[in-house]
């Protein structure tokens, strides 16, 4: 469980430095394409995979590239989705898509579920929903409608953090093949991201390329620790699954209490300690 709680510490970081970020005039999507260099460098000098030895016909080439444009395109559609639908409903898609993976862990990963599994799951997702409501009460574009494209942005956000869940738990089974695909899955990641703001005539600015750093150190720890967590745990997907979205969410409370100075509502601190309740039972499910 220490993995899954330092890669979802991570998670929170990265969305803090995000929103710090456009608040002091940084380009978001410049900070996410050198993000996935930084990430691609530390994953080469981490995992060392043979690249100078890379076999065409057995590297999983399809999964590279899928991997290599939704990774980019869950932050775009995330920052899109904060534009057209707010901050609340945004978060309601990300963290949902724990439905989506969890049903994953039972129908493609033939995953058992016994009963203190199915109570940590259970009180989890109770818990985000709790936290959901009680975000969702605080907002004041709560009651504001969603055009077609905040419908779909919103869409895109909760398939497409599922979509990253189930297909790093595949690449746990690529045995020695895992350290060159995570490497040039960020290095795909990163020539697509560089392309795309090519295309847009981004206006280049050095102080992005710092901000990426720092970025791609957290979001690279992030996603080598959750996979790792998969690996140690290859027979148990839903408990990473489950308590990576569920500590993201708890974490992400305490951050706007500390940080944004929120307030704790009597709904928010039942969920919390759901939550806690929920990773508690996860972790003695393992």
């Amino acid at each position: 469980m220490e993995l899954i709680f330092s890669a979802a510490l991570c998670s929170v970081l990265v969305s803090i430095l995000l929103k710090f970020a456009k608040q002091k005039g940084f380009d978001a999507l410049q900070m996410i394409a050198w993000n996935y260099a930084i990430a691609s460098i530390f994953s080469y000098l981490w995992f060392k995979p043979d690249l100078a030895h890379i076999s065409v016909s057995q590297t999983p080439w399809w999964l590279i590239i899928v991997l290599g444009m939704v990774l980019p395109s869950i932050f775009l559609c995330l920052a899109k989705s904060l534009h057209t639908a707010g901050i609340v409903k945004t978060e309601i898609a990300q963290r949902l898509s724990v439905v989506l993976s969890l049903l994953a862990a039972y129908f493609l990963f033939q995953e058992q579920f016994n009963q203190l599994k199915m109570l940590g799951i259970g009180l989890g997702i109770i818990a985000v929903l709790c936290i959901i409501f009680s975000q969702t009460n605080s907002s004041q574009d709560s009651n504001s409608s969603l055009d077609r494209k905040g419908v779909m942005y919103l869409l895109s956000v909760w398939i497409g953090y599922a979509v990253v869940d189930i297909l790093l738990k595949y690449t746990t089974s690529l045995g020695l093949q895992f350290p060159v695909t995570l490497t040039l899955m960020f290095f795909c990641s990163f020539i697509l991201s560089i392309a795309y703001l090519l295309f847009r005539k981004a206006d280049w600015n050095i102080k992005n390329i710092f901000a990426g750093f720092v970025l791609g150190l957290l979001n690279f720890a992030n996603i080598a620790l959750y996979v790792k967590a998969h690996i140690l745990l290859k027979d148990s997907p839903a408990i990473v699954f489950a308590g990576m979205n569920i500590l993201v969410v708890l974490f992400g409370v305490i951050a706007g209490l500390i940080i944004f100075k929120e307030k704790l509502k009597v709904i928010t601190a039942l969920g919390l300690v759901l939550g806690l309740g929920g990773v508690v039972c996860l972790g003695l499910a393992i």
